[in-house]
């Protein structure tokens, strides 16, 4: 008889192994299962790990840290998604401390997103009387409470004192807890790798001071490496027959000894902290390399005629625009010309979307990370108007001062390593976007030209590479290959563009 339902209908991500229900033999023994069973878990219970010691010393919510019904009137303010994708955020910087007044459209802080340093402006007018994620604060999740602010100055001592003392308790019973549990965790190992196994022998460590973070409470490399880094290691007790009686013979061991732990500490490396924009580039490269399948098309394009605009323009006009500049125009020009190109895969409905405006995303590198800023309606304006606006943008993008609208969004990537070494090269596309331009250095070449007397000669020619990767479920070969064939046109017939 089917006793008892631990997982209701409709659960989701039920583990293996996860009890899901209770069944009897007799009858009359379904009254006697409890209405409560551990909760209705049904979860195994596992081991503690130093990962899980080290979450839960964090509070979870407001009310681990704030009795709110003992405090004044107030607002709490919360992390507030910044943009589309963002779920987490750093504190950058506090433009306000405790206690300033603060008027509506006051900056309160800067926040670290997953695309730019914004700036978080406060909608009510008050005083801040708590901050509760001080500046620095990394990987602090959206909806959490950041500060109090309070209508009243002279509310703000009692924010202060409550906070406190709720904080003060509160850490005071999770490092009791944090300690129970770590001392839970010693001597959990169950087996030890064959990479840890050789660390502990080359080191003579005693496994009774090591602690197994792997699956299974298997002892893994990493925590034998951990624990030489600490230099918190007892050495393996000597047995008999490891004792040496002679003085002469234990100084060139240790000698030995001596000399294989400074070699061991030149292997040293040090762990350089990732900003959550690279974090969320590193996220999104990923699954766009995992869940799109990349088509990628190559050809070269006569470069001459471009250089011969770009110095005219220059001596004959003084506009000054870059190689770059011009590029953003011919790509543009040739997604108005074949709008297949100018298009992303919709993946909730299944179908090729068709853009209705030509946005280029142009790659521009930066202390936290690489920045997409964002050339909208490019084929409606001129290399000059792109070539002022590409460096305003790439400006505010290493200021970290773009604003949402300024990255977010875009119909077609370029990714230009023309300034270094780089012949070619294949970029990853950036999703939702169906392609992404690489642009590689420009190479003096030999090529056969007829002369005017039909007769073919070598002459010198300035090629560049280009190297598409598209999004093969909304490029085939044939809207590939007529892109590509659009793009050389106006490489050959390069001063047309400044017609459009």
């Amino acid at each position: 008889f089917l006793a008892k339902i631990l997982v209701p209908e409709g659960s989701k991500d039920v583990p293996v192994g996860k009890p899901i229900a209770i069944t009897v033999e007799d009858e009359k023994d379904i009254q006697n299962v409890p209405a409560s069973v551990g909760g209705e878990t049904g979860v195994e219970e596992k081991k503690p790990t130093h990962q899980d010691v080290k979450d839960e010393s964090k509070p979870e919510s407001t009310s681990t840290m704030i009795n709110a019904s003992e405090l004044p009137p107030h607002i709490l303010l919360e992390m507030p998604a910044l943009s589309p994708t963002m779920n987490q955020g750093n504190i950058a910087k506090w433009r306000k401390q405790e206690g300033d007044k603060i008027e509506v459209g006051d900056i309160l802080c800067e926040i670290e997103t997953d695309k730019a340093t914004l700036e978080f402006e406060t909608l009510e007018e008050g005083y801040l009387a708590k901050i509760l994620a001080p500046e620095g604060s990394k990987d602090v999740a959206v909806g959490y409470p950041i500060a109090i602010t309070v209508e009243d100055a002279s509310d703000i001592e009692a924010i202060k004192n409550s906070v406190s003392s709720s904080s003060t308790n509160q850490q005071k019973a999770t490092q009791r807890d944090t300690k129970s549990e770590v001392k839970a965790l010693k001597n959990n190992i169950a087996r030890i790798s064959p990479a840890a196994k050789l660390l502990i022998t080359e080191y003579g460590l005693d496994t009774s001071t090591l602690n197994a973070t792997g699956p299974h409470g298997t002892l893994l490399k990493g925590d034998v490496l951990s624990a030489i880094k600490s230099g918190k290691l007892s050495p393996k007790p000597a047995s008999s027959k490891e004792k040496v009686s002679s003085s002469q013979s234990r100084q060139p061991i240790a000698a030995s000894q001596e000399s294989k732990s400074d070699l061991k500490q030149s292997d040293a490396y040090e762990d350089f902290p990732n900003s959550q924009i690279r974090k969320v580039i590193a996220k999104r490269l990923l699954e766009s390399k995992q869940n799109t399948p990349h088509l990628y098309l190559s050809s070269d394009v006569i470069l001459d005629p471009l250089l011969s605009l770009r110095k005219d323009l220059k001596e004959q006009y003084d506009v000054k625009v870059s190689v770059n500049d011009i590029i953003i125009k011919v790509v543009a020009a040739a997604l108005r010309n074949v709008p297949e190109a100018n298009a992303y895969w919709n993946v909730e409905k299944g179908e090729v979307i068709l853009c209705d405006s030509v946005d280029i995303c142009v790659a521009v590198a930066t202390e936290k990370g690489l920045m997409t800023p964002i050339i909208k309606n490019a084929d409606q304006k001129t290399i000059s108007a792109i070539s002022s606006e590409v460096k305003e943008l790439a400006a505010k993008a290493r200021a970290g001062k773009l604003m949402p609208h300024e990255f977010q969004g875009g119909t077609f990537s370029i990714s230009n390593l023309g300034m270094f070494p780089v012949d070619k090269f294949c970029a990853i596309i950036n999703p939702p976007q169906a392609c992404i331009l690489a642009v590689g250095r420009g190479n003096k070449v030999v090529e056969p030209v007829i002369g005017a007397d039909g007769i073919e000669k070598p002459s010198i020619a300035n090629k560049l590479n280009l190297t598409l990767s598209a999004d093969h479920r909304v490029f085939d070969g044939k809207v590939g290959g007529a892109f590509l064939s659009a793009l050389q046109s106006n490489f050959s017939d390069i001063r047309r563009l400044l017609l459009l």
